[in-house]
């Protein structure tokens, strides 16, 4: 709780600036379709029929819905707990089909400052309690798609075991996922390293456990612990370790294979048999080589049942693991990373004795293949013009087969989920079972940049990882290859416009020398072969679109006209923020650190003009659209503006810390342009959005986190008032539109609270994801944080925290410096000129106009 005497501090604090309002928006997925990412998990509720849950590496967990669509269950997260959208294992519960469970976290290494979680949920993830555990958690590490590491206990459901990675063991839980202790038995903590010689760290930290299974069939008894337990470890020697005394003891299991990772362990009750599937790398891009086994409980004896490959060898690890419930000894399994000519699907009816293929050699190139596509929901997944397609996927992890039927289907890939509710025609003649995409509603693109476009056919531009990027015309139907950029790349990391002519575009990727350029505003691409050795980073093309500067991550600025050779900028730092002028040709824009530099001469020469007080990170350069020398730039310490070409700058006020964010459409004729991006406001952060220049700010980000603010992109709709794009770092893209008034406005950087009452209120941290269409609007509070621990255990405990919040009540009044006078004086520029119960001028300078914002306050612009 929080001390009365924290709370008359409080209460007898100096006057401050009152916190910006909150305007709801209704914000929903940009719809590219078919994920756009690693599937590594899915699991089907045994006992609820159609309840299922797919996890992905950067977007969070989604729920399945009846009609094949997908509800994403995290969207509230954001700063700093962005971590939570890397989801590493998932769990549902078989008694209390309510219950559902997430092992969270990003990165077991230092790119990740977040130790992990377990997330809880009673009510099928609507909403969420969280433990924060004593160690990390690595939801995009490798080995991400073995599991499931998180796994309750089918007769006691108040127990739950979670497998931790980086030799952290395994955790135990008996009050539903509450509280954790390690369970100091079990000593096998995995040692297996993806490359331990690797001098990046993120190949270097050790697996740790792959899965949990139970035997549902031991135990006289369904109301207590279940006594057999089977834990798979990424080890290369013993690996599959059993204890037969519900988690007491354990011990190897006997006679087990040896060399290999177990990736899946899934338990088939009526044979009382556990499959194993085996691969040399722990995935989800390596392994060389692979098996698969049985182990049968009955008998003890194991069997190797790896399915023949269809080129004679075995190339490839294997990974995803289904089976039947409805008929039993009915499997599937799938080569983890058969990277060509395309990924396998083999199926048995009997047990693995003999097996089927998704396709088979006719005679090399040819192959027989006894499938179809399906790629309505999403098309851009298939490139009709590929010379190597992958109809079947890569990266092949999960694979289930619903509990409650036979025909419906799903498997994780690299790119989407695909299956279908015609399994059974795979054991027909000629089998022919459809390959569909089903994933809609999941979009987990990691978006790169963001534009808006002034002119051209498109409503929306987008630079991508994986995809490449998109021409969007549409914002809710799904993407198609006639729209994705077709000068493929790995990704698209920046795109810029010619301001005098918008329909001039240029983009950077991913890879070395990837430069390409549009003159149809995105339709078509054609590659510039000037672009050096420059990679990543960002663009800056000028008003007449002839003069390209890139500003790439792995080395100085570069400069090119006419896509002549590029040249060194040595006077501007490496990696510094760069823009182009809008309407001067030869105006260009640079800043690093603090400082601002400027060239009037095409880019060639350049000049530090000024300092952004206090800054030491220089994040994103906005130039007016139409202005020339009114520009914009976001810092560490806020956000500023110059008005003579970057000469001097300005503090905007209110505005402490500045990321991403964008200029588009004003809110009236004549008024000046609309901001918004992911800034903090009077000591909030959130997304905001300003309508007089800075002067007013209004959150509109309501209960969405959109994950990691420094990682994410904005856009302002350059035609449309008060949309909004978001690009996020693996939920996809957002675009948002008020749905309610705009709060009247607060004039933050001058208010002044007159008064404080404060009220201490205990709550549990509890998260609410929200829909693509809620408009709840947030409320803004003051916040303290203090823990509560809660033991259960002697051995290592987790504590499970409860927050305690300050809500404030506030009484506030405005008080702002005019220039008034008698004999009716003018206003000067962003004065006030009007509004309820003004008594100053009403008129402005030349050139500028009063424009009425709202009843209550009118502005010179």
């Amino acid at each position: 709780m929080v001390a009365i005497s924290a709370l008359l501090a409080a209460a007898a604090a100096p006057l401050l600036a009152s916190a910006a309002p909150s305007q709801c928006y209704n914000w929903k997925n940009v719809k590219v379709g078919g994920g756009g990412g690693f599937i590594p998990g899915i699991v089907f509720n045994p006992t609820e029929k159609g309840l299922a849950y797919a996890r992905t590496d950067i977007g969070g967990a989604y729920r399945l819905n009846a009609d094949d669509t997908w509800t994403p269950l995290n969207d509230n997260v954001g700063s700093p707990d962005w971590n939570r959208w890397g989801v590493d294992a998932i769990a549902t519960d078989p008694v209390d089909t309510n219950r559902v469970y997430l092992a969270v976290g990003m990165y077991t290494i230092s790119w990740d400052p977040n130790n992990g979680a377990i997330m809880r949920s009673t009510d099928k993830g609507n909403t969420w309690s969280e433990t924060v555990l004593p160690f990390k958690v690595g939801g995009n590490m490798p080995g991400r798609g073995i599991g499931e590491r998180l796994t309750i206990d089918p007769h006691s459901n108040n127990i739950l075991y979670f497998g931790a990675r980086s030799g952290n063991g395994l955790w135990k839980s008996t009050d539903y996922g509450v509280t954790w202790a390690k369970v100091s038995s079990f000593t096998n903590v995995g040692t297996f390293k993806p490359n331990a010689t690797d001098p990046n760290e993120y190949m270097q930290d050790p697996i740790g456990l792959a899965w949990i299974t139970f035997d549902e069939n031991s135990g006289g008894s369904k109301t207590v612990a279940t006594p057999r337990i089977f834990v798979g470890v990424a080890d290369l020697g013993n690996s599959i370790f059993v204890s037969n005394n519900a988690g007491s003891t354990w011990a190897a299991l006997a006679g087990q294979p040896t060399g290999y990772i177990p990736h899946k362990g899934v338990f088939s009750a009526a044979e009382n048999v556990l499959y194993i599937t085996y691969s040399n790398g722990g995935g989800p891009y390596d392994g060389t080589l692979g098996s698969v086994w049985k182990y049968n409980l009955t008998s003890s004896a194991w069997t190797n049942i790896t399915p023949p490959s269809p080129s004679d060898s075995t190339y490839y690890g294997f990974g995803g693991f289904a089976i039947d419930k409805q008929k039993p000894g009915t499997i599937m399994v799938a080569a983890l990373n058969s990277w060509w000519p395309d990924g396998i699907i083999w199926r048995s009816t009997n047990s693995g004795a003999t097996w089927t293929s998704i396709w088979e050699w006719a005679g090399y190139p040819t192959r027989n293949k006894y499938y179809k596509i399906d790629a309505s929901a999403a098309p851009w997944v298939y490139d009709p013009t590929a010379t190597d397609p992958k109809d079947v996927g890569w990266m092949m992890e999960a694979l289930v087969i619903d509990p409650f039927d036979s025909n419906h289907w799903l498997y994780g890939t690299g790119a989407t989920i695909l299956g279908s509710r015609d399994l059974l025609k795979w054991d027909s003649s000629p089998r022919n079972v459809t390959l569909k995409i089903m994933a809609d509603g999941i979009e987990e693109t990691a978006i790169q940049d963001l534009l808006s476009p002034p002119q051209g056919p498109g409503i929306l531009l987008s630079g991508m990882y994986d995809a490449g990027g998109f021409l969007h015309r549409n914002l809710d139907v799904p993407q198609t290859h006639t729209d994705q950029f077709h000068i493929y790349y790995t990704g698209t990391t920046d795109i810029d416009y010619a301001g005098n002519k918008p329909l001039n575009l240029v983009r950077v990727g991913t890879q070395l020398q990837e430069l390409s350029s549009s003159n149809d505003g995105g339709v078509s691409w054609n590659k510039i072969y000037a672009a050096n050795n420059a990679q990543h980073g960002t663009v800056a093309l000028s008003a007449d679109g002839d003069i390209i500067i890139w500003s790439p991550n792995n080395g100085q600025p570069i400069r090119s006209q006419y896509t002549n050779a590029f040249t060194t900028i040595s006077a501007l730092p490496a990696n510094a923020a760069i823009a182009a002028d809008r309407r001067n040709n030869n105006l260009f824009y640079g800043a690093s650190t603090n400082q601002f530099y400027v060239s009037t001469n095409g880019a060639l020469a350049w000049s530090a003009t000024a300092t952004l007080t206090g800054a030491t990170k220089a994040y994103k350069i906005v130039p007016n659209p139409t202005a020339s020398g009114d520009v914009w730039v976001s810092t560490d310490n806020g956000l500023f503006r110059s008005t003579d070409s970057g000469s001097s700058f300005t503090k905007i006020g209110g505005v402490t810390v500045g990321g991403h964010f964008d200029l588009g459409a004003p809110k009236t004729t004549g008024a000046y342009w609309s901001i918004a991006g992911f800034f903090t406001v009077d000591g909030v952060a959130g997304i905001y959005r300003s309508d007089d220049a800075g002067v007013n700010w209004v959150r509109i980000n309501d209960n969405y986190g959109f994950g990691a603010a420094d990682a994410n992109k904005i856009a302002v709709d350059y035609k449309v008032y008060g949309r909004i794009f978001v690009g996020t770092n693996g939920r996809g893209i957002f675009y948002g539109n008020p749905s309610c008034s705009s709060p009247p406005p607060t004039s933050s950087t001058t208010s002044a609270r007159t008064s404080s009452s404060t009220t201490a209120v205990t709550t549990t941290r509890t998260t609410t994801p929200v829909t693509t269409s809620s408009t709840t609007a947030v409320r803004t509070s003051t916040t303290t944080s203090s823990t509560t621990a809660v033991r259960t255990s002697t051995t290592t405990p987790v504590v499970t925290t409860t927050r305690t919040t300050t809500a404030s009540t506030t009484v506030a009044t405005t008080t702002r410096t005019t220039t008034t006078s008698a004999g009716g004086a003018l206003q000067n520029q962003w004065g006030q000129c009007g509004g309820i119960g003004w008594t100053g001028p009403t008129a402005c300078v030349s050139p500028y106009t009063c424009q009425v914002g709202n009843p209550y306050y009118s502005q010179c612009l």
